[in-house]
């Protein structure tokens, strides 16, 4: 693997992830990692001209604990880019399409439709970063971020007042809860008195539209090597049960 790194920040955390990931697999064309200030970018993979991939990272990102996990993960996506796998071939926007034609739904939810597009497509980089990697940093950070959603949810405030900046949607929480633990339960990183149930739990009881076993099972059981007639349907069918199927409001996206 040819992995270049330029910008601001430590070179260590990629190479060190080449070298565990070339434990395993291998990427045919080379990758450009650019570190940025930017903190708001923590991690972006693009493919371009068929020839090479490029890694952005915030360098805060870089500096963290998780950064060679990170830049895992992302060579995984890109392994599957190469590998044309209809997870990184399907375009969300037509599966969208498909699913959301003549419905009316809450750009709200459009937009979360696109984030769990990405879950799926996470399912099977991680089914790869998994292979090569510890999951003890992943289940931890899937553990913070749940616990950090759930801190963060809006509240009902006494007096009528109502909360100006942004706060984590219980929807979306409980819809990403569900995205980790059926993570987690497909390479069997929990005790059953895991405390990821228990946030996921509590996810679930602020979304009561939301089923939480159903998205789990939904991204649980996606198939390991889909076709691309089957990847699509799946990602049709979560799109549209949580789109519609969840109580979305009678207002169009634009």
């Amino acid at each position: 693997m040819d992995v270049r790194v330029m910008g601001r920040g430590p070179v260590d955390p990629f190479l060190s992830a080449r070298d565990l990931f070339e434990t395993e697999h291998d990427l045919e064309w080379p990758v450009e990692v650019k570190v940025r200030e930017d903190p708001d970018e923590r991690t972006l993979t693009g493919h371009y001209d068929d020839d090479h991939h490029v890694l952005v990272m915030s360098e805060q990102a870089a500096r963290g604990a998780m950064a060679r996990e990170l830049a895992l993960h992302e060579y995984s996506h890109m392994l599957l880019y190469e590998q044309a796998h209809p997870s990184h071939t399907q375009s969300t926007e037509e599966a969208l399409f498909l699913a959301l034609t003549g419905r009316s739904v809450e750009r709200r939810k459009l937009a979360h439709c696109y984030q769990i597009a990405n879950h799926m497509k996470d399912i099977y980089a991680d089914d790869i970063t998994l292979d090569v990697a510890p999951a003890d940093k992943l289940v931890s950070f899937l553990e913070s971020s749940l616990a950090t959603a759930l801190a963060d949810r809006p509240a009902v405030r006494p007096g009528g007042w109502q909360r100006l900046t942004p706060a984590a949607d219980p929807e979306i929480t409980a819809v990403n809860a569900a995205f980790a633990l059926a993570l987690c339960e497909r390479h069997d990183l929990l005790a059953p008195d895991h405390r990821l149930y228990d946030l996921a739990r509590a996810a679930a009881s602020d979304a009561p539209d939301v089923s939480l076993d159903e998205f789990k099972r939904r991204f649980l059981t996606l198939a390991a090597d889909p076709d691309e007639s089957e990847y699509r349907k799946a990602l049709v069918d979560v799109t549209r049960a949580y789109a519609v199927g969840s109580g979305s409001a009678e207002r169009a996206a634009d």
